[in-house]
């Protein structure tokens, strides 16, 4: 399996975990949480792939 391919599993699974582990956030909540993870995944790529 690929690096990248590695990252987005983690990604994946990370706000997998979110919404069922708060799943009384609200909307916001979940939105901030995503870019949060996303930004992190997105750091992950850049370092690795450098």
């Amino acid at each position: 399996m690929t690096t990248n391919i590695q990252i987005y599993l983690i990604w994946l699974i990370a706000v997998i975990a979110w919404n069922f582990g708060f799943p009384a956030m609200p909307p916001i909540a979940d939105v901030s949480a995503a870019v949060i993870l996303s930004a992190g995944h997105n750091l992950l790529v850049n370092r690795t792939t450098s």
